[in-house]
């Protein structure tokens, strides 16, 4: 089996409970509950998620765990996202596999395996909308602070080799916002200039110039704050398959950042009808 489907997805706090959800990030929400039809229809065995809210310092994390069960109270927001259970099945043995690919490369990998650790809310939050009968199994990764775009980009790659060769049908998630440059009232947008870099790097996206837009990351991350640095950003354009179609679903502010609902796949995602004027969302 192989990748089946990998994705850019926004986790913003406030899109936590459907009910609370700001008229400006409706799209997203809709657009990630479009894509959970097109995950069950593939039918995956496991989902890969990299989380900007998992931030490790010096090691690349895999979560080794078999099952995933917590109650969620984001340190970050507890007025937004409180007492939020959870319970998704993990895959011990895929993740251990991830482990040692990473370890026999050489790059500084570790597996937790642990009932006790808790999920971040940028785990929770997507999952709760693309896999909401929790009946999938995920993995999930760490973004590493230590790491370059470089070395992120080179796990990457290990990993989607692990995950090309795996009997298992895959689907991955990149967890996480473009420009992040946080200012108070989530119904800010980027400043003019994070702004554009953002339509800068979609339009390299839209175009399949995946080098462009990897090249552009690091002045793009530095300049616009983008989260994590680009990391999840990185790691992502290792899943990509040659000739998969993008499709830009949904974007919307958060805060002063930039979020956006994108797939890439065998084939376009159903578009759905947006909202919000977007020059990628027609």
């Amino acid at each position: 089996m192989t990748i089946e489907l990998s994705m850019l997805a926004p986790h913003v706090p406030s899109i936590c409970h459907e009910k609370d959800v700001p008229e400006f990030q409706k799209d997203m929400v809709s657009a990630m509950k479009e894509v959970a039809k097109e995950i069950e229809a593939i039918k995956p065995d496991v989902l890969v998620l990299v989380s900007c809210h998992w931030p490790s310092t010096f090691f690349h994390y895999v979560d080794c765990t078999p099952v995933h069960k917590g109650i969620l109270t984001a340190f970050e927001a507890p007025d937004l996202i409180r007492d939020v259970p959870y319970h998704w099945p993990g895959d011990e043995e895929l993740a251990n596999r991830l482990v040692k690919a990473g370890e026999d490369a050489g790059l500084q990998v570790q597996g937790v395996n642990d009932p006790y650790y808790l999920w971040d809310y940028g785990s929770v939050v997507p999952l709760r909308y693309l896999v909401p009968n929790e009946d999938i199994a995920v993995i999930n990764l760490s973004v590493t602070l230590a790491a370059s775009l470089e070395e992120t980009n080179k796990w990457g790659q290990v990993i989607a080799k692990v995950l090309r060769e795996s009997e298992k049908k895959i689907v991955f998630v990149s967890s996480g916002a473009l420009s992040h440059n946080l200012v108070r009232g989530r119904h800010n947008k980027p400043t003019v200039t994070e702004h554009a870099m953002d339509k800068q790097f979609v339009e390299y996206i839209m175009n399949k110039d995946y080098q462009a837009a990897y090249d552009m990351l690091p002045q793009y991350a530095r300049f616009a704050k983008v989260e994590s640095g680009g990391r999840h950003l990185a790691m992502l354009f290792s899943m990509i398959e040659d000739g998969w179609e993008p499709t830009y679903l949904a974007d919307g502010q958060s805060s002063g950042s930039w979020n956006a609902m994108v797939t890439f796949g065998n084939k376009k995602s159903v578009k759905i009808e947006a909202e919000a004027d977007s020059e990628y969302v027609k």
